[in-house]
């Protein structure tokens, strides 16, 4: 997988032509109104990514309701600048320098290459401000939160944090499975085993890097994550992720969430005595800077979602019959793995019995030869559920996150997935062109379905804007209050 400069070369999309004028030119997308002769109905062109190329479709302008698209937002002028005054001016503890002291030892836990995180950018500015604080190089490790996913090949750490890190630093993947590898911290009170990286246990600071997005189950990326489920055993993984079942499991939803409140318990067993430093920024669809929080790894990470809500979210007007969505190119799309995130996104724009046409190149597959073998054995998702409370297993979770949108709406993947394989997850259909999966689409929906379009669909999350009962009582919109307070998701 590319990483570094070279995976940002791949996803930088087209510089927008000048005279385009349908919709304001985004990140992900550019319009271009078109009158056809022999037609009544102006067509714009759209442009979305997918994999390590784009996809161009035509469609009727008069049926979109409304392109979702991350909120507008002042980029980050001088990273460098910005990074140090976070260290410096963290959110619920004392400046970096009043933390760290000279000759102590630091473990920076980094994202693998499915969650992009520009850790090769921050990276060489923690490293260089932790030798000005009298920590030197080989007192510092970087540790890779890999969760369950796939070791990491030495090229990838090094694209991951830039090869002068990588030449500097101590690097290793946190491997699941390496039961050796894990320290136990006892018991959370929903059951769940607490195993954690050996190797951030014996370090004077922790450093917990990455960044925020909203997450289909535990509510929001980034924070307690980088270490559960970033650096924990598979035990503790799968423990902690059996809550997902839950209906109080969800986007956006932290306390009450029982994956979110698991985690936080889990982390707070390992943190006890522990000195543990949050480093999250959030970026925007084209992988730019927008604002970095640090600090306590709680107080600065509900800061932080806070902004993830105002930048990510948007207000809709109503469901639609149609949802045409992108993940957003790789890695987003590496694999049906990662392809379902977008897929919970896409849901909450979509009708009941509406249709999304998802474009996702799952270059890698499947990602999960359990997620594989769960289909080919239990082929409804009533038997996926029964199973998985039965018997729960991290592969299989995933057929039931992706049978659980799937009961709201038919999908229609424009993929490079075999096809055998794509009817097996019970996907509508699956083809190798979006006009190709439209004129699909429309044999459910109609000639002229109310459609929203979602080019960044792994980071937005529509939600409906209706009059409520809101937490702090009276009536309200979901707009006005962040953080879902009435319920939004």
């Amino acid at each position: 997988m590319d990483g570094g400069a070279g995976r940002e070369a791949r996803l930088r999309p087209r510089e927008p032509h000048k005279n385009l004028t349908a919709v304001p030119p985004g990140p992900d997308v550019f319009t271009q109104k078109r009158e056809r002769e022999n037609r009544s109905m102006a067509l714009t062109t759209y442009d979305f990514a997918y994999g390590s190329t784009r996809k161009t479709f035509d469609f009727e302008s008069d049926d979109i309701l409304k392109v979702v698209r991350t909120e507008p937002c002042e980029l980050m002028d001088d990273v460098k600048a910005k990074t140090l005054e976070a260290l410096y001016h963290p959110i619920g503890l004392p400046p970096i320098n009043e933390i760290v002291k000279p000759g102590d030892t630091v473990a920076f836990i980094c994202n693998d290459p499915t969650r992009i995180a520009n850790s090769e950018i921050f990276m060489p500015i923690l490293v260089d401000e932790m030798n000005k604080l009298g920590v030197p190089d080989e007192n510092m490790r970087i540790v890779f939160a890999l969760g369950t996913h796939r070791a990491m090949t030495q090229e990838e750490m090094e694209k991951e944090v830039s090869p002068e890190v990588a030449r500097r630093i101590a690097m290793h993947n946190s491997i699941a499975t390496n039961a050796d590898d894990f320290q136990y911290f006892g018991d959370t009170s929903f059951g769940t085993p607490v195993w954690i990286n050996k190797l951030l246990c014996d370090v004077d600071h922790v450093f917990l890097t990455g960044t925020i997005v909203h997450h289909y189950f535990s509510g929001y990326g980034g924070g307690r994550k980088a270490v559960l489920p970033g650096c924990a055993a598979m035990e503790t993984v799968r423990c902690n992720h059996s809550h997902m079942l839950s209906d109080e499991a969800g986007l956006g939803r932290m306390e009450g969430n029982p994956c979110y409140d698991d985690q936080m318990e889990g982390v707070a067993l390992f943190a006890k005595g522990r000195s543990l430093f949050l480093f999250n920024a959030i970026l925007n669809a084209k992988h730019e800077f927008l604002r970095i929080f640090a600090g306590d790894y709680i107080k600065a990470h509900k800061e932080a979602c806070k902004f993830v809500d105002r930048v990510y979210g948007c207000v809709i007007p109503r469901e639609a019959d149609l949802v045409i969505a992108s993940c957003g190119g790789y890695p987003k799309d590496i694999n049906v793995y990662q392809m379902q995130k977008t897929m919970d996104n896409a849901a909450c724009a979509v009708r009941k019995g509406g249709v999304v046409i998802l474009l996702a190149e799952c270059i890698e597959g499947s990602g999960s030869a359990k997620l594989e073998e769960t289909f080919r054995r239990l082929t409804t998702p009533e038997a996926i559920k029964a199973d998985l409370e039965a018997n729960f297993q991290i592969g299989a979770n995933k057929a039931y996150a992706i049978t659980r949108p799937i009961g709201k709406a038919r999908f229609i993947l424009v993929t490079a997935l075999n096809r055998d394989l794509a009817k097996s997850m019970h996907f509508t259909a699956a083809v190798d062109t979006v006009e190709e999966a439209i004129a699909i689409a429309k044999q459910y929906v109609g000639e002229h379905p109310a459609t929203i379009l979602m080019p960044e669909g792994s980071l937005t999350v529509p939600r409906v804007e209706e009059p409520a009962k809101c937490c702090c009582g009276g009536e309200g919109h979901h707009e006005h209050h962040e953080g879902h307070c009435c319920g939004g998701h």
